[in-house]
């Protein structure tokens, strides 16, 4: 059955959860409240709202709140998310009470799967692409067009040793460009990466290169 909200504060605690919470204005004296207890009860126990909080409330309880949200008579159900009513039903109209509790499911979902995607932090992000290949050149264009002598130099030395590498153009993506130089501690590029590990720019690949250190650590 759905969860009895007996005073303010839990009400206003329950309304505040960030998926959706559905609560039911009632009153144990209106045959129709059990109706509409019958069918939130029913879509609590489906899989798919298993993150959907099902609640009810006896409307002449907590008068102030009934007042807040204009309760005229009930049943009345009322959707929340994150504290705020998105959506109302008047009375016990049980195919109208499953669709509209279906379609803000659906978008309060939507809506929380894009908002983590957008969020993603920088640092995980910057690993993630550090990470992607066994050596990652991160640099002006890419292997295929370089947009910088530095670059150029750089993806020419590596295409000589042989090795498999994947480069990463840091000129589409500003965040990455300036994340980077803090989270590797290096202001320049290119930046070259083995197994997560920075080995550094041009001139440390140079000397690598002229000592014959350069094969044996981008295999390493």
């Amino acid at each position: 059955m759905p969860e009895l909200l007996t005073d303010s504060s839990s009400f206003e605690n329950s309304i505040k959860n960030t998926g959706l919470t559905v609560v039911h204005f009632s009153a144990d004296w209106v045959e129709q409240c059990a109706q509409v207890n019958d069918v939130l009860d029913a879509l609590s126990k489906q899989p798919d709202y298993s993150d959907a909080k099902f609640c009810k409330c006896f409307a002449e309880d907590l008068s102030e709140i009934s007042l807040k949200y204009k309760i005229e008579a009930v049943p009345t159900v009322i959707l929340f998310t994150s504290g705020n009513a998105v959506d109302r039903v008047d009375g016990a109209d049980a195919a109208k009470i499953t669709a509209k509790v279906k379609q803000h499911y659906q978008n309060n979902t939507n809506s929380t799967s894009q908002t983590k995607e957008k969020v993603v932090p920088l640092e995980e992000r910057l690993k993630k692409l550090i990470n992607k290949h066994h050596i990652m050149l991160f640099m002006k264009g890419d292997r295929n067009n370089p947009r910088c002598g530095f670059s150029k130099q750089t993806v020419n030395i590596l295409n000589e040793t042989g090795v498999e590498y994947d480069t990463f153009d840091i000129l589409t993506d500003e965040e990455v460009r300036q994340g980077l130089k803090t989270y590797s501690d290096w202001p320049t590029y290119p930046q070259l990466y083995v197994k997560g590990e920075l080995i550094g720019g041009l001139d440390i690949i140079k000397e690598m290169l002229a000592a014959g250190e350069l094969v044996t650590t981008l295999n390493g």
